[in-house]
């Protein structure tokens, strides 16, 4: 192998996660309601994985999906939104999914065009209700910042004798910072809001 079979193996290659696992994509959908931009925001039916909780729409992305595809097809399934009402304004920072560090999520900044938001058809399956939260309060209030940490563990037939120190290893704690947003009735935490904050610490 020589260094131009090289370049033409790779001349189309996209970057990915190197792990082969299950990647996810969500639209963080803004608004316009009596001249005020607000994010929308869904609360999780109890028939689905997590229920009550708050999120963006969004989920898994098929194969030979592209992730900014999936955020507006999702967005489509899960709330009603339809496709040609989505303008996506940009591609936001991605993160792991929570306790799958395996997992990577796509967030992208979606305007939701003529649409009325109290005449959407959401899906009832995956779907409780719908709110909208202002931006103008996420950008005149900061989050509640509390942190959880992840010790590492290994099986009990890690090769220890492989590297150095063996089990005297020192293995590194996963400190993560985990956001909290107060509105009204609602406690937006998690990774939604870590989108949330992302995003709002962009516009700022």
């Amino acid at each position: 192998m020589n260094i131009e079979q090289i370049k033409n193996i790779l001349k189309n290659s996209k970057a990915k996660p190197i792990e082969d696992n299950l990647n996810f994509a969500v639209l963080v959908p803004l608004i316009e309601i009596n001249n005020e931009l607000n994010i929308i925001y869904e609360v999780r039916s109890k028939s689905i994985k997590q229920p009550g909780e708050i999120s963006f729409p969004g989920g898994l992305i098929e194969e030979d999906e592209e992730p900014v595809d999936a955020a507006i097809r999702e967005t489509w399934e899960e709330i009603g939104v339809e496709k040609n009402n989505i303008e996506i304004i940009s591609e936001l920072d991605f993160s792991f999914a929570p306790a799958r560090n395996d997992s990577v999520v796509y967030p992208f900044l979606g305007h939701v065009k003529n649409t009325d938001i109290s005449k959407l058809k959401y899906s009832e399956e995956e779907v409780s209700e719908l709110f909208t939260v202002p931006i103008s309060f996420f950008l005149e209030n900061e989050p509640e910042k509390h942190y959880i940490c992840y010790y590492p563990k290994t099986e009990d037939n890690f090769p220890h004798h492989m590297i150095n120190n063996g089990v005297d290893y020192n293995w590194k704690e996963i400190r993560n910072p985990i956001y909290f947003y107060k509105y009204n009735k609602y406690v937006i935490w998690g990774l939604t809001a870590k989108i949330t904050y992302n995003c709002i610490q962009k516009l700022k």
